[in-house]
C-alpha cells in the first residue's frame, strides 16, 4: 500500500530531496525553514522531520544534524511528488541526429553512449532479441587440416571462425562447398538450415557433409557470441557522489557490469512495466546496486518488444532530468529500428 502523507510533510520532503541531491550535503531544519516556502519556524519543520525519520522516509547521519533521504524517502518522491522537465525540442532532434547507424547493433551501442553523455551515468541496454539468418558463408584453405570460415549475418555481420577438420580439404573442394551452402541456405535461420541440411547431407559425399556440419556449428556459435547487454560509461560511477563508498563496493560494481548476467535478468524483469521503470537502492534484487537507481524504459518495432534501455547511477540522481532522457531515447530507439528494419 502506498504511503500517505500529509501535505505539509510531503512539500517539506520533496524540498528536502531536491536539496540533497543539489548540494549533496545533510539538510538541516533551518535550511528548510527558509527554502520550503511555508511559513514555519525551524523548530515546527524539526518536528515534521522527526516524523519523516520515525516513518523511515529520511535519516540523520552520524557526523551531522542535518538529515537525508532513504530509499523509502526517494520511492515516496519519484512516485507522488516529482515534476519531470520535458527535453527541450533541440536536444531531441540532436539525439534523433546522432541516433543512425547501418546496422540494429550499431544503434544499440549509440543508445548506450548517448545516455551516459546526457547523464553521466552509466548507460545500458539490452540488444534486440533476434535470430539473424546467414546471408553468405565462405571456406579459405589455410593448411592441410585448418579451414577459415567467413560467416556474414543477414545484418551484415562478419564473424571469421578457424575449423579444425579431421581430414584435409582441396581448395577446390572447398570452392564446391561454398557454392553449394549458398545456393541452397543463404539467408534462412540456423534453425531453418539445419532441418534443410539434415535432407541433404544423405546425397552429399562424406567429406563435404562432414565439413558442413561442422561449419554450421561453428556458424551458430558466431550467430549467438554476440552480447545481450551493451554498457558504456561505467567509470562515470567512481567520479559519482555516494556511489564510490568503499574499494569493495567498486569491485562487486564491476563485477556485476563485467558479469551482466544478472543485469540482463533486470532489464528482462522491467520488461513487463511499459513506461519509464525506476529500481531505488535494494529495489533491483541486486546487492551491488543497494545504493544505487537504474531507471529503465523498454522499446519496440511494429508492437513488438525488442528490448530494455537504461541509466545505472547513484541514489542522488536528479530523477527529473533523467527520466526524460530514458524515455525519449526508448522512443527514438524504436523509431530508428524501425526506419531501419522497414529499409528506408
Amino acid at each position: 500500500m502506498p504511503a500517505v502523507l500529509d501535505p505539509r510533510a510531503a512539500h517539506l520532503l520533496k524540498t528536502l530531496v531536491e536539496h540533497y541531491i543539489a548540494g549533496g550535503q545533510p539538510v538541516g531544519s533551518r535550511q528548510l525553514s527558509r527554502h520550503s516556502g511555508l511559513d514555519l519556524s525551524p523548530a515546527t519543520v524539526r518536528n515534521v522531520m522527526a516524523d519523516l525519520e520515525e516513518s523511515g522516509f529520511v535519516a540523520s547521519p552520524h557526523t551531522s544534524a542535518g538529515r537525508v533521504p532513504t530509499p523509502k524517502g526517494y520511492r515516496f518522491f519519484v512516485d507522488s511528488l516529482i515534476v519531470v522537465k520535458p527535453l527541450e525540442q533541440q536536444e531531441i532532434h540532436r539525439l534523433e541526429g546522432e541516433l543512425v547507424a547501418d546496422r540494429p547493433q550499431q544503434l544499440v551501442n549509440t543508445a548506450a553512449q548517448l545516455l551516459s553523455q546526457l547523464t553521466q551515468f552509466a548507460g545500458v541496454v539490452m540488444t534486440p532479441r533476434r535470430e539473424p539468418g546467414l546471408r553468405h558463408l565462405e571456406f579459405l584453405r589455410l593448411g592441410d587440416r585448418r579451414v577459415l570460415l567467413i560467416v556474414v549475418t543477414s545484418e551484415g555481420d562478419v564473424q571469421n571462425r578457424i575449423l579444425h577438420t579431421d581430414r584435409p580439404y582441396t581448395q577446390a573442394q572447398l570452392f564446391e562447398a561454398t557454392n553449394y551452402f549458398n545456393q541452397h541456405f543463404a539467408g534462412l535461420s540456423i534453425p531453418s538450415i539445419r532441418s534443410g541440411l539434415a535432407d541433404e547431407l544423405k546425397r552429399l559425399s562424406g567429406d563435404i557433409a562432414a565439413l558442413m556440419s561442422t561449419a554450421i556449428d561453428a556458424g551458430a556459435g558466431a550467430l549467438e557470441g554476440g552480447e545481450t547487454v551493451v554498457l558504456a560509461g561505467e567509470r562515470n560511477l567512481l567520479a559519482s557522489d555516494g556511489v564510490v563508498t568503499s574499494m569493495e563496493r567498486v569491485r562487486k560494481l564491476f563485477d556485476l557490469f563485467e558479469r551482466k548476467t544478472s543485469l540482463l535478468h533486470l532489464l528482462d524483469a522491467s520488461q513487463r512495466a511499459e513506461g519509464v521503470r525506476i529500481y531505488i537502492g535494494g529495489e533491483s534484487g541486486l546487492a551491488p546496486l543497494d545504493e544505487m537507481s537504474v531507471v529503465t524504459a523498454r522499446y519496440e518495432v511494429d508492437g513488438r518488444l525488442i528490448g530494455t534501455l537504461g541509466v545505472i547511477g547513484p541514489t542522488r540522481m536528479a530523477y527529473e532530468r533523467v527520466i526524460p532522457i530514458v524515455d525519449v531515447t526508448a522512443k527514438l530507439l524504436t523509431n530508428a529500428l524501425a526506419q531501419q528494419m522497414s529499409g528506408s
